[in-house]
């Protein structure tokens, strides 16, 4: 195993167990999963491939301090918190600020932490409620200036949504329907095949953070497998699995933040359009991305056909 220890917290989720796998499968560095059980069925998998397993908990200092010691590098993602608050349930900056103080404790050198733009600031004050990412903007503020190096990966829509959401469900009629809140098939979305490509980008970066020609430091690397029209990517969906899928707009979620979430990325376009599909400074570093039909004919023909 390499010396080299890169922890990676929320190692047992989506994103984390992205880079795991990735880490794992180059082998420069050896990844750290911290999680909360140990004992899990999908921490047992990740030491079952080679994986160190640590338990910590992004609520007691402590615990993190014990788990990240020793780490040059660290992958941080922050779960969304609602108020109200309290020490079992603090707030999503709160965790934000507290991983990245420990962090530099610790002695730490480069953070990758796992964001999304703020819509306040993005939109203006148009949509000023979405404290799931204007938190996260908050956090990548602090990380920027705490002194550690950092880099934040801006992610697009979860492709995986469309079967752990329920997104896409086949009818008592045999056909298959589409469902999303706010948006028409007009509008368009970035996507993001979380399970390849957040391996992918986190792994290039690093493995070049120390390389000043690379001005990696405090920049924001947007992850986007894809940019097109929904109704668009639901047409290939149906292509694949060979009968066509109807689409469904959504009202209302029935909770504010995330109806701003939805209307915001589709009257945005999914934030990232200035950014080319694959982002070029990742491309650059190694980062070797897939596609939307790779993530269609690996991910969700297995699950629907």
């Amino acid at each position: 195993m390499a010396s080299r220890v890169v922890s990676v917290l929320g190692a047992t989720g989506n994103q984390g167990e992205s880079v795991v796998r990735r880490l794992l499968k180059d082998g420069t560095f050896t990844p750290r999963a911290i999680t909360r059980d140990p004992s899990s069925a999908a921490a047992a998998e990740l030491k079952k491939l080679g994986a160190e397993v640590v338990e910590g908990d992004t609520k007691d200092k402590a615990s993190l301090v014990n788990a990240l010691r020793g780490s040059e590098g660290l992958f941080a993602v922050t779960l969304t918190s609602f108020p109200p608050y309290s020490a079992e349930k603090p707030s999503e900056v709160t965790v934000g600020k507290t991983i990245i103080d420990v962090a530099k404790e610790v002695g730490i050198k480069f953070i990758v932490f796992s964001s999304v733009p703020g819509l306040t600031k993005l939109t203006g004050g148009k949509y000023k409620n979405c404290s799931l990412y204007d938190d996260k903007e908050e956090i990548e503020d602090y990380l920027k200036a705490s002194g550690v190096k950092n880099a934040s990966l801006h992610l697009g829509s979860f492709m995986e949504n469309i079967y752990t959401q329920g997104g896409l469900k086949k009818t008592e009629s045999g056909q298959f329907a589409f469902s999303i809140p706010k948006y028409t098939p007009e509008a368009r979305q970035s996507f993001t095949w979380v399970g390849h490509d957040v391996g992918e980008a986190a792994l290039a970066l690093f493995k070049h953070y120390n390389d000043l020609s690379k001005n990696i430091s405090g920049k924001v690397f947007p992850v986007v497998t894809g940019n097109m029209p929904y109704g668009d990517y639901v047409a290939l969906v149906g292509k694949a699995l060979g009968q066509d899928v109807s689409f469904n707009t959504i009202p209302t979620t029935g909770n504010v933040p995330y109806d701003e979430m939805f209307a915001a990325q589709a009257e945005y376009n999914g934030f990232y359009t200035s950014t080319p599909v694959p982002n070029p400074d990742l491309v650059a570093l190694g980062a070797k991305f897939a596609t939307i039909d790779e993530f269609i004919e690996k991910e969700v023909k297995k699950r629907f056909l």
